[in-house]
């Protein structure tokens, strides 16, 4: 897996965040985390969700 971290000022759209099910708004700083085997299942993260996934469930779904 690569993460990247997504400064503010790059961070132009919406984003749905796979840990909590949570819109991550635009000039927030979050992560896109991209497995190496297959990319275009890259995701963008908030930063804590990303570090407690093991710990966390999903929020409730839209």
């Amino acid at each position: 897996m690569e993460v990247r971290r997504v400064q503010p000022y790059r961070a132009l759209k919406t984003y749905l965040c796979p840990g909590c099910n949570q819109d991550i708004q635009p000039r927030a700083m979050h992560l896109v985390v991209v497995p190496l085997d297959t990319p275009d299942l890259r995701r963008h993260w908030h930063e804590a969700c990303w570090q407690h996934r093991d710990r966390r469930r999903p929020g409730r779904l839209r």
